[in-house]
This record gives C-alpha cells, sequence and structure tokens, in this order.
C-alpha cells in the first residue's frame, strides 16, 4: 500500500493574509519615519509648490514673457499662470522669503520668473511643530528645489 501524498503549498486564502500584514507593517513603518501622515501631507503639499512653480518658470520660458507666482501665507493660497489656483493645508505654517519689489501687497509673496528661465528667487517654507519643507528658487536660473528645513520661529 502506498501513502498518499497531500498536496503541497500554501492556499490563496493564506498568501492574501500574508501579502495584506506586509502591506500594513509598511505603511505603519513609512509613516514613523516620514513624520506620520500630517508630515507626509506637509511634504506633499510642499512638491505640489514646487510643481507650480516650475510650471510658472515653463510658462515664462515658453511665451518670453515674465510669469509671476503669487502666495498668501495669512489666507493659505498660492497662485499661478492660467488661472491655476491652489490651497496649503491651515495647520501648517507658511513663510514667504522673497524680493520686496515684486509683493502686489503687503503680506503676499511674489517670484517673478523671467524669458530666459532666471527669477527674482525666494523661499516658500511650510512647517508643521518641528518639521519643514523648504522650496528655494535659485534668482540666477530659476532652478526650483525641494528639502527638509529647520522651523523658523
Amino acid at each position: 500500500m502506498r501513502p498518499v501524498a497531500l498536496p503541497r503549498g500554501f492556499t490563496l486564502l493564506e498568501v492574501l493574509m500574508v501579502l495584506v500584514l506586509i502591506a500594513a507593517a509598511s505603511a505603519l513603518a513609512a509613516a514613523a519615519i516620514t513624520g506620520g501622515f500630517s508630515g507626509m501631507r506637509l511634504r506633499a503639499d510642499a512638491k505640489e509648490i514646487a510643481a507650480q512653480l516650475r510650471y510658472t518658470r515653463a510658462q515664462a520660458i515658453s511665451t518670453g514673457e515674465p510669469q509671476r507666482f503669487l502666495i498668501d501665507p495669512a489666507a493659505h493660497t498660492w497662485l499661478a499662470p492660467n488661472d491655476r489656483a491652489g490651497t496649503i493645508d491651515k495647520k501648517f505654517g507658511i513663510t514667504f522669503t522673497g524680493a520686496r519689489e515684486v509683493k502686489p501687497a503687503n503680506g503676499i509673496g511674489g517670484i517673478v520668473f523671467f524669458a530666459d528661465g532666471a527669477s527674482t528667487g525666494g523661499r516658500v517654507q511650510l512647517s508643521q511643530k518641528s518639521a519643514a519643507w523648504n522650496i528655494d528658487v535659485a534668482w540666477l536660473t530659476g532652478e526650483v528645489k525641494v528639502r527638509p528645513g529647520e522651523v523658523q520661529r
């Protein structure tokens, strides 16, 4: 009499359960490393502003005319060319540093990009508690960089 061979391997349910556990552990680890979900939102907002600054620069180069990006820290809003506008989460602090000559009104910051790609330069900082992200715009090249920063008090 031969012994009956049992099928080897895992069931679909077992494989799915392991995948769900790995995904949950990865999400928790990512949240812990980046400062939690609000830290992820802070970084996402910083990347969105950087993308809009790059868009403004591209519009200046393609149209051959100066283009302006505006940010209102008090209202937590920004405005880019072609009626692009957005908001920044109210729980984040916003600090703008830039050329005084291009500010359209007191308290509103502006960065102007020129047809050759250069700009007036500036920095937008988004912060929350002890975390901060700087969006730097180089005046000579108009290059936009996003990097972690220190909270300005």
